[in-house]
């Protein structure tokens, strides 16, 4: 298990256990976590998972590929840190990652 803390849009901080091998959006939707959409179930095809990674995490992230890269595209207000969560899976590294859910009901 990973400990994952999703900070939704309006501030509210969420610390939670996500089971290695699950997605950081599975560990989100299994939680309950507002603003984490996932329309397509973590087919990398809607980008209604997309989050900001927070900065202490980048150089821990999986290499983007170029799927999610172009999905990324789509998103509303992509930034430098911008992911989906459906293509980061959790394992032992990431225990203690910090996610900024981004606006993905608009």
């Amino acid at each position: 298990m990973a400990r994952i803390t999703y900070i939704t849009p309006d501030g509210e901080r969420h610390e939670v256990e996500v089971e290695k091998g699950y997605s950081v959006m599975e560990g989100a939707i299994n939680n309950d976590i507002a603003g984490i959409v996932a329309e397509c179930g973590g087919a990398c095809a809607c980008a209604t998972c997309h989050s900001y990674v927070d900065g202490a995490w980048l150089d821990k992230m999986p290499a983007m590929d170029d799927m999610e890269d172009s999905m990324l595209d789509a998103a509303f207000e992509r930034k430098d840190n911008s992911r989906l969560t459906c293509q980061i899976e959790v394992n032992d590294e990431l225990d203690g990652l910090i996610i900024h859910v981004a606006d993905n009901e608009y």
